[in-house]
């Protein structure tokens, strides 16, 4: 019988994962909800998605939830995201975990990223 060695392992193996979907691209990923959407958003394989400083400060990684349900991971950066824009559904991916399936498009920095490969220019 095998058993988790730290905390990190130990979520991951008990964690749910959601699939997410980019709607500019139709692209689907898989994100576990003990992962921001930013950290699943790295997974797809993307070179040059910005990540700024990971702690919400930076606004960098601007998204809009267009379908289903996040949690907060931390405190989104007023500077970045206003309470209105946030009910709203406009949240920084780095501050955020999918509770279930998620649509949404990305917005900023991660835009120009997304979109240049989507046109097959890869950065």
């Amino acid at each position: 019988m095998s058993t988790a060695n730290n905390t990190g392992d130990l979520q991951a193996s008990t964690a749910t994962k959601h699939c997410v979907r980019l709607l500019q691209t139709g692209e689907t990923f898989m994100c576990g909800s003990y992962e921001t959407l930013l950290q699943g958003m790295a997974r797809i394989g993307r070179k040059g998605i910005p990540v700024g400083c990971l702690n919400g400060g930076c606004g960098v990684c601007k998204i809009v939830i267009r379908s289903g349900n996040v949690k907060k991971t931390g405190a989104m950066s007023r500077a970045h995201i206003s309470e209105q824009d946030e009910a709203q559904g406009v949240v920084l991916a780095c501050r955020v975990a999918p509770d279930g399936y998620v649509e949404l498009e990305v917005t900023g920095c991660i835009k120009k990223t997304i979109m240049r490969a989507q046109c097959g220019v890869m950065p």
